[in-house]
């Protein structure tokens, strides 16, 4: 019996390759993690792959990760290894773990509980912390075998308290000393292979206790000394969290301007449409594209449905939560939780109180009676405007506290309720497919390995393959070529991962086997995972026949193979 040529052959499939051409028919050889040839393979591969009528894809590469706890504890980076999503970058939005010294340990566990909504014990007790500096932290990376590629940025917060200690933490500007320390060590990061350095505006940050993220209020001087660190290193991007709040978003814009101008360095920063200020996101983009016309690369990070959070007694928040009668409750099991609720008294008591937290943006989301809706399975991210529960409870006689507290009991208390919040105008869609489709924008945002109780959007692939491709109204849909390129390789080419992202002989052999047809996308669901019990919400999809990563079949139908050919990344690629 001769010899195989190959590792994998992936045969018969229709191929797309990522770069905006047409699908054809094509065999796909791996040999030694890269793409050995394509077309039609005479030579035989050690493991075959039948794709007869399936898509071949590159690996997906999800740029807005916040795997840089996950990946020191665990070797899947679900959700996002479910959804195709072959390289996921983290260290986005100005937070992380590193650098960080001993005794600040708690206050960045704090940030990222807040921000984040990744419980304290979870990470007090899942990451080693065996490293101080952010190379170190690299290095301790670098040992970890997982399941897709990660690369990791250079955070602001971590950085800042590295720097000024309590002073960093509490918001105190900086001084030249501390920004030149900055600059310093965002170059150092750089060098070691950080993709870039990151940062957040936004007044939503905040510890659980309310307090705000270290970066915010940091004044545009100190953000400049972040852009230098990039200029002096001639290489990585500037990620950003705006305050998309902003009384002015035009200030916004000049910040994003200017640190663009100082890095010399693209630029990516999240952008979305609000019921407040529907004009925002035109407005940006417009300027963007006069901006990106005279050599700047500035590009905005998109989400192409709605971004809201998700609500269930099992589930961080719902709207009783923060109610003084529920606070007992909070420890209790599930099961024990429901049959409390059920009790007339409690009942009455929890529709009568009002809710008390110390943190305003968690007041304001329980507060928001009126824009909640059951998410359903499958789940209904654009629901119409009969299914707002305020509606139902219009119809039915009742007030909306009642109909909410009846469906958080159904399904013995594991319903989840949905409140859509931005991209989501009038009960359309039409601001999301605006943005998705604008030039200088990229899909993103998909925040896997954070939110583990509130939000569950690192599905966005698959939500785009059906909802936006296969199942879209003919003068709605994207062209699936151009889906796919959107997925692949324009966003590794955002960050410099040139190698991955297309399908194409000599480059890495990150591939995906989709049964379109079949592609079907899950309700979230809640699991108990994480270190010290920690639970968090997943979701699945039906469809993805084989995940590959490095030439390696990582998952067969959803089902992991024991395979970890994922490592970390440093540095961009050619």
């Amino acid at each position: 019996m001769s010899t195989p040529q190959f590792d994998l052959v992936i045969r018969g499939g229709s191929v797309l390759d990522g770069l905006g051409n047409p699908a054809f028919e094509a065999d796909v050889a791996v040999k030694d993690g890269i793409i050995a040839e394509i077309g039609a393979v005479a030579g035989s591969g050690a493991e075959e792959i039948d794709a007869t009528g399936c898509l071949v894809t590159p690996g997906f590469v999800d740029v807005h990760t916040h795997y840089d706890g996950q990946a020191t504890w665990e070797n899947h980076m679900a959700p996002s290894s479910n959804h195709g999503v072959s390289t996921v970058v983290g260290g986005n939005c100005g937070v992380g773990f590193a650098p960080c010294r001993p005794g600040d340990r708690e206050t960045l566990i704090a940030v990222m509980e807040g921000v984040e909504d990744i419980p304290g014990v979870v990470m007090a007790q899942g990451v080693p912390w065996n490293w101080e500096t952010f190379p170190e932290y690299m290095d301790a990376l670098a040992e970890r075998a997982l399941d897709v590629d990660m690369a990791v940025q250079f955070p602001h917060a971590p950085l800042r308290v590295y720097v000024m200690g309590r002073r960093g933490a509490e918001r105190e500007p900086s001084n030249e000393d501390d920004r030149a320390q900055m600059r310093a060590l965002t170059t150092e990061a750089i060098q070691a292979g950080a993709l870039g350095v990151t940062t957040s505006r936004s007044f939503s940050h905040r510890r659980r206790d309310g307090e705000l993220a270290p970066t915010i209020n940091s004044e545009l001087e100190e953000l400049k000394a972040l852009a230098g660190g990039l200029r002096d290193a001639g290489a990585g991007v500037f990620q950003l969290l705006p305050d998309l709040a902003a009384a002015d978003f035009a200030d916004e814009l000049d910040v994003i301007e200017a640190l663009a101008r100082e890095a010399g360095r693209p630029l990516s920063f999240t952008l979305a449409v609000s019921h407040s200020k529907p004009d925002l996101a035109d407005r940006a983009l417009a300027r963007l594209a006069s901006l990106n016309a005279e050599g700047l690369k500035i590009t905005a990070q998109v989400y192409p449905r709605p971004i809201g959070v998700l609500f269930g007694l099992d589930l961080s928040l719902h709207p009783f939560a923060l109610k003084p009668g529920f606070r007992a409750l909070e420890p209790l099991p599930l099961v024990d939780k429901v049959e409390a609720m059920r009790d007339p008294v409690l009942r009455a008591r929890l529709l009568s109180e009002t809710s008390d937290d110390p943190n305003p943006l968690l007041l304001t989301l329980c507060e928001s009676w009126d824009d909640l809706y059951a998410l359903g399975n499958p789940p209904d991210y654009s629901p119409g405007p009969e299914k707002r529960l305020g509606a139902i409870a219009a119809r039915e006689g009742r007030t909306v506290e009642e109909v909410t507290y009846d469906a958080l009991l159904e399904d013995e208390g594991r319903a989840i309720l949905y409140r859509p919040g931005t991209n989501f105008i009038d009960g359309k869609l039409d601001a999301a497919r605006k943005l998705v489709a604008h030039p200088a924008s990229i899909i993103g945002l998909g925040d896997g390995g954070a939110h583990y109780g509130m939000i569950c959007d690192a599905a966005y692939t698959t939500y785009m393959l059906t909802r936006w491709t296969r199942d879209a109204p003919p003068d709605e849909a994207f062209d699936l070529p151009w889906v796919i390129q959107a997925m692949t390789s324009r966003p590794a080419d955002l960050v410099g991962l040139g190698d991955r992202g297309r399908l194409a002989v000599g480059f890495k052999a990150d591939i995906n086997v989709i049964d379109f047809e079949g592609l079907t996308l899950e309700a979230p669901r809640m699991q108990r995972d994480l270190p010290a019990g920690g639970k968090r919400l997943t979701q699945r999809a039906q469809g993805y026949r084989a995940a590959i990563v490095s030439g390696q079949v990582t998952a067969r139908n959803g089902v992991a193979t024991g395979a970890l050919p994922g490592r970390l990344v440093r540095g961009a690629r050619g």
